[in-house]
């Protein structure tokens, strides 16, 4: 029998003192929890993705020195760390085998994604060889992350006679990967037959979460269930060479229900990114909407009541229950509440500007005056007490650009930008499930920006339920608007979206990053031109 520990744990990108900190404090406690072998994800010495880091030298130098130091550590346990390597000029994405104190073999990854939101080619050469090591009779094999997505790598280790695969990943959540990874290993254990021990990393990287979610499939090809979403921990997992049986040891289980995921992973990168970045607290707008109420909840669960801060900015056109509603909200949660009224301001500014606008009539300009003086005031508290800003927008409007440049769109970091407006409504009604946290009305009244009198998102945009729909075809799966308009949504409608869709990309470039949560997020996953002759019309 051999005993397994899987290091779940997160590793902060381009801290390699840190890191190796953490890792030999993994170490030590795999060692005494009686672990013969101690497998890391993938990268872990540098976080994931490390990007143009790699292309510093001394970086890379302080990488070499600090697995010489973890590998000094190594008594009692085998140890499988994965760390990037330069040889003979060349970079790789690479793993070392330590044991006794010495570096026994070297792995290095040979399949380098290079899409959605991997870019290995840049930085990585591809390797060729396998490395299979042999631990109390058994021979063990290793493969990194995106290895595993295809057949040859492990089938070469399977040739080199192991009997065992070792996967450290670094694999960042989205709504289905889950599903993804496990019909991925049935695959491979259709082709090898061999037993599977895959670790993952956790934690919130800029735009990405890496969620956990450790595997296991035996030699009988039953997947395990996964371990902890979002959590650090270390998991330990017994290997029989003669049974091929390969189990967790008392794993808790992650969550079935894709809303409590989304919601977790959501929470993760929201604490991730306050954290590392060397922030405590957290600052935004609160409407009485149903996205600030929501942003709320998200806060006040990822950093605590005491961390988060909001603010009502009424307007002319805001209405008592707006405020009524913003002030019981923060009043239930517990936390820090303001009323600044930007009435002075938008008067003061509407004087300055009359002269030159003349006798136009009112429209937009004056509804994203007000939105970018409420942006101010968020901007002004951030910058007087070190509060990071939130911005609130959610995928909908960002995707046609109902949200205004440096008002509502201002902020450090923005949780909701990769949900739908529906998925917000779900993720509100879910977590009120969980206990009180956002008013019933906050959820059921029409959502309007109160930028004029009597408005209602709907002047503007078809019904949320359409407009999602359509974006989840169009920006998601990359329909045409004939293939839309085939399903039996309106021609127009779809016309109109998509060339709103395409207008917008240079607002969304000058938005903050946020959480992806879909296989399509803005940003780093859909890269569009902002200067551009094509028309899906075309």
């Amino acid at each position: 029998m051999i005993t397994l520990a899987l290091a779940q744990h997160d590793f902060l990108v381009g801290d390699i003192k840190g890191n190796l900190r953490k890792a030999i404090a993994v170490l030590n406690d795999a060692r005494d929890a009686g672990a013969d072998l101690l497998l890391f994800p993938e990268l872990a010495l540098t976080g994931y993705p490390p990007e143009d880091l790699l292309l510093r030298p001394g970086f890379l130098e302080a990488c070499d020195d600090a697995v010489e130091a973890l590998a000094s550590q190594v008594r009692g346990i085998d140890v499988v760390f994965g760390h990037p390597r330069v040889e003979d000029g060349k970079r790789f994405n690479a793993v070392s085998w330590m044991r006794d104190g010495r570096i026994i073999g070297r792995y290095a990854k040979q399949l380098l994604p290079n899409y959605a939101v991997f870019d290995e080619q840049r930085y990585f050469s591809p390797g060729s060889e396998s490395l299979v090591v042999e631990l109390a009779g058994v021979r063990i094999g290793v493969i990194i992350c995106e290895d595993a997505w295809e057949a040859a790598p492990a089938l070469q280790a399977k040739r080199d006679g192991a009997q065992l695969l070792l996967v450290p990943n670094a694999s960042p959540y989205r709504d289905d990967k889950l599903e993804a990874r496990g019909r991925m290993f049935e695959q491979r254990f259709r082709e090898t037959g061999l037993p599977v021990a895959y670790c993952n990393l956790v934690g919130g990287q800029d735009e990405l979460v890496f969620d956990g979610r450790s595997m296991l499939m035996d030699a009988q090809g039953r997947l395990s269930a996964p371990g902890p979403l979002c959590e650090e921990t270390l998991l330990l997992a017994e290997f029989s060479p003669k049974s091929g049986a390969l189990e967790g040891c008392g794993w808790k289980p992650a969550p079935a229900d894709q809303l409590e995921e989304i919601y977790a992973v959501i929470t993760r990168g929201l604490r991730d990114y306050v954290r590392k970045n060397g922030f405590s607290d957290v600052v935004f707008g609160l409407s009485g909407g149903i996205d600030s109420g929501l942003m709320l909840a998200l806060a006040v669960d990822a950093l605590g009541p005491e961390r988060v801060h909001t603010v009502m900015m009424p307007s002319r056109h805001t209405s008592g229950l707006s405020i009524e509603l913003a002030q019981e909200q923060a009043v239930q949660l517990g936390v820090d509440h303001r009323c600044i009224s930007i009435e002075p301001a938008y008067e003061m500014m509407m004087n300055l500007l009359t002269p030159s606008f003349g006798d136009r009539e009112p429209d937009i300009t004056e509804e994203n005056l007000q939105a970018r003086i409420r942006g101010d005031i968020v901007m002004a508290l951030s910058n007087k007490f070190g509060w990071l800003p939130l911005a609130t927008s959610n995928k909908s409007e960002l995707a046609v650009g109902y949200c205004t440049i440096y008002g509502d769109m201002c902020g450090g970091f923005g949780p909701l930008l990769d949900c739908f407006k529906m998925r917000v409504y779900a993720l509100a009604r879910y977590r009120n499930s969980l206990s009180p946290a956002i008013p019933e009305n906050v959820i059921t009244r029409p959502p309007s920006a109160e930028l004029r009198p009597d408005q209602s998102d709907q002047d503007s945009l078809p019904p949320y339920e359409q407009l999602d729909a359509i974006l989840s075809r169009y920006v998601e799966r990359d329909w045409s608007i004939a293939q839309i308009v085939e399903e039996g949504f309106d021609e127009p409608t779809v016309r109109r979206v998509a060339g709103l869709v395409l207008l917008n990309e240079y607002k969304r470039r000058q938005a903050p990053p946020g959480v992806r949560v879909t296989h399509r997020a803005f940003g780093r996953d859909r890269r569009y031109p902002i200067t551009s002759g094509w028309k899906d019309s075309q």
